[in-house]
């Protein structure tokens, strides 16, 4: 795959991404911003894909953001994620791409899917009501990969990492996910001296989480296989409960106060642990510990807010 096709490379999985494989000999690495490519615009996205004529494609933009996000803005979750499946799986086939990775999300499985969760439970049950917009858009482009496989014979597979975390996070207060919310208000608590810091929920539901350096690594290691699975779970293979994660993000940014937890805020899917044995079957473990990948993370937190590249 001499030429690759990057998309959503300014966000924390694209940027991941494009480290990688600009690190991997004889691989040209392509990108576009949102201001130079409108993946939501089709026609836009069939031009650049005759143009540029990739060998290979990652899809990683999308719409994201934790559960306020989710519940807040539903219509535009929806829209956005599957103009961007949609616009990009096909202008690919039309141009004649051979390979393309479309990246998912765990929240595409059921709210009360067995734990931990195979690939084989997708659409077995309800979704998650808080994610279910951008579950179904996810959905949508996984079986679309699927059917452009089935029918055109073109090797269009899907990845569905679990949670994520590390440099160029979105660390906006309201619409971020767990891990990036925690290290900013940790962090901004730390500054100003507060003697508490609240934490939503009871605490009590379980997380996995896996640093996007390991993601990168899984996804270069999907593109070397000669026929991936259609669908293939990235994890960490384990998970901790929120006050775990919670209690470790305030040791890691060194906040000494106390943490009070409001139980009327709601606590989401109760637990959330990909089966990540069909992929280690494939070759392929993450490396980054959970400690030592926060650790890396708020260093590059620190770095983006000293030079003005903190998003959110």
């Amino acid at each position: 795959m001499p030429k690759l096709f990057i998309s959503g490379h300014t966000g924390m999985v694209g940027g991941a991404l494009v480290r990688r494989f600009q690190a991997m000999p004889g691989i040209t690495v392509l990108t576009r911003t949102r201001k130079e490519l409108n993946l939501a615009d089709q026609a836009a996205v069939v031009a650049f894909y005759a143009a540029e004529k990739p060998d290979a494609a990652i899809i990683a933009a999308g719409k994201v953001g934790g559960i306020h996000a989710n519940n807040t803005y539903p219509a535009e979750f929806i829209y956005e994620n599957l103009a961007i499946a949609t616009n990009c799986i096909h202008s690919a086939w039309i141009s004649g791409v051979k390979r393309l990775l479309f990246l998912g999300s765990s929240c595409i499985y059921p709210k009360l899917a067995p734990q931990p969760m195979p690939e084989s439970c997708l659409l077995s049950s309800a979704l998650e009501p808080t994610n279910e917009a951008y579950a179904i858009a996810k959905i949508a482009g996984v079986k679309m990969a699927e059917y452009y496989r089935k029918q055109y014979g073109v090797i269009y597979h899907s990845a569905m990492p679990t949670n994520l975390y590390g440099p160029g996070d979105n660390y906006h207060p309201q619409n971020s996910h767990v891990m990036p919310a925690l290290i900013r208000r940790f962090h901004e608590a730390k500054v100003a001296q507060q003697s508490e810091v609240k934490a939503w929920g009871t605490g009590q539901p379980r997380r996995e989480f896996m640093h996007v350096d390991d993601l990168a690594a899984a996804c270069a290691h999907l593109l070397q296989l000669d026929d991936p699975p259609d669908l293939v779970n990235v994890g960490f293979g384990t998970d901790v409960t929120i006050r775990e994660l919670v209690e470790l993000v305030a040791t890691v940014v060194s906040y000494e106060g106390k943490i009070v937890w409001d139980e009327s805020k709601p606590d989401g899917t109760p637990r959330k642990l990909l089966d990540t044995s069909l992929i280690n079957s494939l070759g392929w473990r993450p490396r980054i510990a959970l400690k030592e990948g926060l650790e890396r993370t708020y260093q590059a937190f620190l770095e983006e807010l000293r030079t003005n590249r903190l998003r959110g």
